[in-house]
C-alpha cells in the first residue's frame, strides 16, 4: 500500500511540474515577443530594488496596516512552503516527518512558528475577503475588475484559507506530534480510534499536497503570478529619473538636422515605426510588467484622470496589456508561429480616449508597489497614435505646428517673444 502512494504521489508532482513548466515557458516566450532592450546596468542599484521592493515590499509600507497584513501572507507564503520540502521527500520517500528525528527541539519550533503563519493567514485572507466584497473598497469594485479578475482574487484568498486549514488539520490529527495551535483542535478528535486520526490526518495531508500542486498550476492564469514575477521585475525596473521620458534619437536627430543642416548626413535610415502599436513594438520590460501586475489598484487609485471619472486606468492599460500577450500567445500555440489576426493593441484593446486622458503625471509609477511603468505603454502607444496615425486632437495639432514652425507652443515668432519685456520697460 505504501509503495502505491510513493507512486500515485511521484506521478502527481511530475505531472505537476510538467504542467508548470509548460505556461511558464509559453509565458517567457510572450514576453520575449518585445524588442530587445538592455537593462544590464547598475547592477547594485538593482539588486537593492530586488531587496527594497519586491523582499521588504518598500512601497507596500505607505500604509502601514494594509502593508503588515500583505506581510503576513507573504511571508506565510515563502515560510510554510519550506514545510513543503518535508511533505514533498515524505511522499518519495515513504516516509513520516523526515526531519522530525534530526531536528530534535528545532522541528517542533519550526512547526510551531509555521502554525503562529498558518493562523495570521488565515485571519489576513478573511479580512481581505471582507474588504473585497462586504466593505467592497472603491478600487476593488472599479470597471477594471469586472468578470473573471474579480473573482480570481477571491478563489486565491479562499484557496490560502482552505491550506492553511488542512496544514492545521493534518498536524491536529497526528497523534505522535503536539503543536502550539493543532493542539486546540484536539477536542475535534476525541474518542477516535487509531486508524480514524491516521485516514484523517493522511486526507488532510494529500489534499494540502494536491491542493499545493494545484495552485503552483493556477498561478500563471492568475494575477498572483506577481509571487513570482515581481522579483525580476524589480531587479529590472526603470532607473532613470521618473519625469525623464524616453525619446526616439532618430527623431532627435531629424529635429537638430532642420535647425543646423549642415550636420545632416545622406545615410541617415528612418525608423521601422514610432511608438507602438501592438505589444511586439513594446520592450520585453513593458511585457514583463503587464505579467507582474498584482491589480491591486493603486496605479489608479493615485490617477487623477481616474478620479475624475475620465475613461482613463493605468491598471485597465496594464490589465489589457497582458490580455492582448495571452492572445497572441495562444494564436501562437494553434498556428505555430503568429498569424495576423487583424488585431492590435492599440484600438482593439485600448482605446484612443484613454490614452488622451494621461497627463504623464507620474502618480502611477509612484503608487505600484512591484515596479511597473504604465506611462511607457501609454506615451508608445500615443506616439504610434499621433506620429504613425496622425490621430491628435486639434488642439494638440495647433501645438505641434507651432513648435514646428515657431519653436515654442504658443503662435508667435522667435523674433517677437521679447516683445512683453520692451513693454515693461516701456511702461517703467
Amino acid at each position: 500500500m505504501q509503495i502505491v502512494q510513493q507512486v500515485l504521489f511521484v506521478i502527481a508532482a511530475a505531472v505537476a511540474i510538467w504542467m508548470f513548466s509548460r505556461k511558464a515557458k509559453q509565458i517567457w516566450r510572450n514576453i520575449r515577443l518585445g524588442r530587445d532592450a538592455d537593462y544590464s546596468d547598475n547592477k547594485g542599484q538593482r539588486w537593492k530594488n530586488v531587496l527594497l521592493l519586491a523582499f521588504g515590499q518598500k512601497k507596500m509600507f505607505k500604509k502601514p496596516l494594509v502593508a503588515l497584513m500583505h506581510f503576513v501572507i507573504y511571508a506565510g507564503f515563502i515560510i510554510i512552503n519550506i514545510e513543503v520540502l518535508e511533505i514533498f521527500l515524505d511522499g518519495v520517500l515513504g516516509t513520516h516527518r523526515i526531519f522530525r528525528e534530526p531536528l530534535g527541539g528545532v522541528y517542533t519550533a519550526l512547526i510551531n512558528s509555521f502554525e503562529f503563519l498558518a493562523v495570521g493567514v488565515i485571519i489576513v485572507c478573511a479580512a481581505f475577503l471582507v474588504r473585497r466584497n462586504i466593505i467592497k473598497l472603491k478600487r476593488f469594485i472599479h470597471r477594471d475588475l469586472d468578470g473573471w479578475p474579480r473573482s480570481d482574487a477571491n478563489y486565491i484568498l479562499i484557496t490560502e484559507i482552505v491550506l492553511m486549514t488542512l496544514f492545521l488539520t493534518m498536524n491536529a490529527a497526528d497523534p505522535t506530534v503536539n503543536f502550539f495551535f493543532s493542539q486546540w483542535l484536539h477536542p475535534l478528535f476525541e474518542g477516535m480510534s487509531a486508524g480514524t486520526l491516521v485516514a484523517i490526518e493522511r486526507t488532510a495531508w494529500w489534499l494540502h499536497i494536491l491542493g499545493i500542486f494545484a495552485f503552483l498550476n493556477y498561478l500563471p492564469y492568475s494575477k498572483h503570478l506577481h509571487i513570482l514575477l515581481a522579483f525580476p521585475n524589480a531587479y529590472y525596473a526603470r532607473l532613470q529619473p521618473q519625469g525623464k521620458m524616453k525619446n526616439m534619437p532618430e527623431v532627435q536627430k531629424e529635429v537638430l538636422y532642420a535647425m543646423q543642416p549642415e550636420l545632416a548626413t545622406s545615410d541617415a535610415a528612418p525608423p521601422a515605426r514610432f511608438g507602438a502599436k501592438d505589444i511586439f513594438d513594446l520592450t520585453w520590460r513593458n511585457l514583463l510588467d503587464a505579467y507582474s501586475c498584482t491589480e491591486c489598484g493603486r496605479c489608479s487609485e493615485a490617477c487623477p484622470a481616474t478620479k475624475t471619472g475620465k475613461l482613463l486606468s493605468p491598471r485597465s492599460i496594464v490589465m489589457k496589456t497582458r490580455d492582448r500577450m495571452e492572445d497572441v500567445g495562444a494564436n501562437i500555440n494553434k498556428n505555430g508561429k503568429f498569424e495576423d489576426d487583424g488585431k492590435t493593441l492599440l484600438h482593439d484593446y485600448i482605446e484612443v480616449e484613454q490614452l488622451r486622458a494621461c497627463t504623464a503625471c507620474q502618480a502611477c509609477v509612484e503608487a505600484c508597489p512591484v515596479a511597473i511603468h504604465p506611462l511607457e505603454i501609454i506615451l508608445d502607444l500615443r506616439r504610434s497614435l499621433v506620429m504613425e496615425e496622425s490621430n491628435a486632437p486639434a488642439e494638440w495639432n495647433a501645438m505641434f505646428s507651432n513648435i514646428e514652425n515657431n519653436f515654442a507652443p504658443w503662435k508667435f515668432s522667435p523674433e517677437e517673444r521679447d516683445k512683453w519685456a520692451e513693454e515693461m520697460n516701456a511702461q517703467s
